[in-house]
């Protein structure tokens, strides 16, 4: 089914995100660009879900030592936080392997079209690490965004739908990430034992030269979800020197997705190393903690809150997201 919007020049931002997001929920995709629109967790008191976003905030840390390797046998008490600079009490935590929830993005833009086989080959072999579970959905992008695979834990289906995709059109990338983000939102954890990490693992080799959404909404987005962003971004293969402006655009938008949510960012020059890069996000994956504590603050005012994890064992250091927007008062 087609779906156009004759005025799309019209509309707010926050129309067009809401456009995009109802016709993708239906159709699972969006229109061209030119026609717009496992083991429960260890807690010290019975939290909520962590879905809530109110009572407790939650983060999913990566820890490593001096030489990058992940440390794997950390304590509760071995990680402070700090929140605007306030030492909080940890109500929550894990270091057992929680399940995930992961949307898988790969870029279909026509530049892709002598890089698609091996890039196809790298996230099978990304999805075939992944455990019973865990659920995953593919989602393709050039022009337009299409879901491929919803979320499913059958790791044929997944690599079936990641075979699917063909390189032709140019790149919607943040509408990508915005509809990817939507979709995490809509698995709520019910209770402790189905409390699941987000994260999207988003491949491009270029920079957004089609989306309906700018770079700031989608981004504040990412900002205001539990989704930690793993973006890969292949740079030209000769070479530095050969890289575009576009392609510099691409990689600090690449670059601040990742840090601003906690992932990582990478940017091979050459395509082969795609199956090494898709197999450090997954060591990383299946390394992480999870954190979670009630802010000490009490003010519902929607204010952006810096979050800061330390460690209190020598020389290693935490990664997370770096902060969270506070409730607001309804």
């Amino acid at each position: 089914m087609t779906y156009s919007a004759a005025c799309a020049g019209l509309l707010s931002v926050a129309a067009l995100a809401a456009s995009i997001e109802l016709l993708a929920a239906p159709a699972r995709q969006t229109p061209p660009a030119q026609n717009p629109p496992g083991q429960a967790a260890q807690q010290t008191r019975q939290g909520p879900a962590f879905r809530t976003g109110v009572e407790l905030v939650s983060l999913n840390v990566t820890v490593t030592d001096a030489s990058a390797h992940y440390v794997s046998d950390l304590q509760r008490d071995d990680f402070s936080v700090f929140e605007d600079g306030v030492k909080q009490d940890v109500t929550f935590f894990s270091r057992t392997n929680l399940p995930i929830a992961l949307s898988l993005l790969i870029d279909t833009s026509a530049s892709m079209e002598t890089k698609l086989a091996t890039a196809q080959e790298a996230a099978a072999g990304f999805a075939r690490r992944l455990r019973s579970q865990d659920l995953a959905e593919v989602i393709d992008f050039d022009s337009r965004v299409l879901i491929l695979q919803n979320f499913t834990s059958n790791v044929a289906d997944l690599e079936q739908a990641i075979r699917k995709t063909s390189a032709g059109g140019s790149t919607s990338l943040y509408n990508a990430v915005y509809i990817a983000l939507k979709d995490l939102k809509k698995i709520v954890a019910k209770n402790t034992e189905e409390i699941r990490r987000e994260a999207i693992v988003l491949l491009s080799d270029g920079e957004d030269t089609s989306s309906l959404l700018p770079f700031e909404e989608v981004l504040d987005l990412a900002k205001r979800s539990e989704t930690a962003m793993y973006s890969i971004g292949l740079r030209p293969s000769e070479g530095p020197s050969t890289m575009t402006k576009g392609f510099k655009e691409a990689e600090f938008v690449l670059r601040q997705l990742a840090q601003e949510t906690g992932g990582r960012a990478f940017f091979p020059s050459q395509v082969a190393d795609l199956a090494s890069v898709y197999g450090q996000i997954s060591d990383e994956l299946s390394s992480q903690y999870t954190v979670g504590y009630t802010s000490h603050n009490p003010r519902r005012d929607g204010g952006w809150r810096r979050v800061v994890v330390r460690m209190n064992r020598p020389n290693v250091t935490a990664r997370t997201k770096q902060g969270y927007f506070a409730p607001t008062s309804r």
